[in-house]
């Protein structure tokens, strides 16, 4: 069994709404009230972060912060493929799920022979380009960065050259565009999506396990399903967005949205899924402890953690 490394990005500026950044804090704090030593167990190293840029203009308004986030993405990819080569398994706990685009790049940096499958747990699809946002937060667009997607079919915005430049920039990270393809994504609770990402989904025939095929055929199904679905992959990669649980339990992230799964059914979701030996990195994202009471949504995040570590470990 490969060791175990936590890597803490403690970055928020893809995000719309501040207080991201303090999420590894919060889930730590979780950890502590659990009597859990689960930090003490782990080695972990914490990512330099940028956001002294939160007191900055946000730039161009369809990609906020955007040079702020290709330095994290550079630094995240820097990380992960040095924990990969290292023959670690890199555990990632981030701020705000445009990191994840550093993510994805760190691990192609580690493995670039290698098919890469993406299993992105979430409720936004997360595959906007400058050219689409609607909001010009960089959180939404991580997939889009890592197909090297520009949806320029659907586009309603014009960006600048500046934009444009840093853009090109964070698609190539790692010399490497694009990292996956369509084939190689699948979605799970995804249901909040707007008319340019639907465009994509349904161009692409993407794959997404609605929240209601998860309660018609069950967890163990839709996880053996999307595995299968990636079988023609070498790597998976797991990415956890909180806001994949429902609006009712999610209160302690910046975009909740009703009709998730619930606390249970995502870490049995993950608990099954880390048992799949092609599986290379788990990331848990978008904990916002500013939104919550009582540190919830952070406890429910620290025990789907325990959950994929003990999958990971005992398998």
């Amino acid at each position: 069994m490969r060791e175990l490394k936590i890597i803490e990005v403690k970055s928020e500026l893809g995000a719309g709404t501040r207080g991201a950044s303090m999420g590894v804090d919060a889930i730590k704090i979780a950890a502590l009230d659990f009597g859990s030593r689960y930090f003490k167990k782990y080695k972990s190293v914490e990512i330099p972060n940028e956001n002294h840029l939160l007191l900055e203009s946000t730039g161009n308004q369809y990609a906020k912060r955007i040079s702020g986030v290709l330095t994290m993405v550079e630094r995240v990819a820097e990380e992960v493929s040095k924990t990969l080569k290292n023959n670690e398994f890199p555990i990632v706990l981030s701020g705000d799920h445009s990191n994840s685009a550093g993510t994805i790049s760190g691990i192609k940096k580690a493995f670039p022979k290698s098919t890469l499958g993406v299993i992105w747990i979430d409720a936004h699809a997360d595959i906007h380009s400058p050219y689409t946002t609607p909001s010009g937060n960089l959180h939404g667009m991580p997939i889009a960065i890592v197909l090297d997607e520009d949806n320029n079919e659907s586009k309603i915005n014009n960006i600048d050259q500046e934009t444009v430049n840093y853009w090109f920039q964070l698609k190539n990270v790692g010399n490497i565009a694009p990292k996956i393809t369509y084939r190689d994504l699948v979605y799970i609770a995804v249901r909040d999506t707007e008319i340019p990402e639907e465009y994509l989904l349904r161009k692409n025939t993407v794959k997404n396990f609605t929240t209601a095929e998860i309660r018609k055929r069950g967890v163990e199904r839709v996880a053996i399903d999307a595995l299968q679905y990636l079988d023609h992959c070498d790597l998976i990669y797991i990415s956890f967005d909180v806001d994949s649980m429902d609006a009712g339990i999610s209160k302690g992230t910046g975009t909740p949205v009703a009709n998730g799964i619930t606390e249970r059914e995502a870490g049995n979701l993950v608990a099954r899924l880390m048992t799949n030996d092609k599986v290379c990195c788990f990331e848990i994202v978008e904990v916002n402890p500013t939104l919550d009471k009582e540190n919830l949504m952070a406890e429910n995040a620290f025990e789907i953690l325990v959950r994929a570590t003990n999958s990971l470990i005992n398998d």
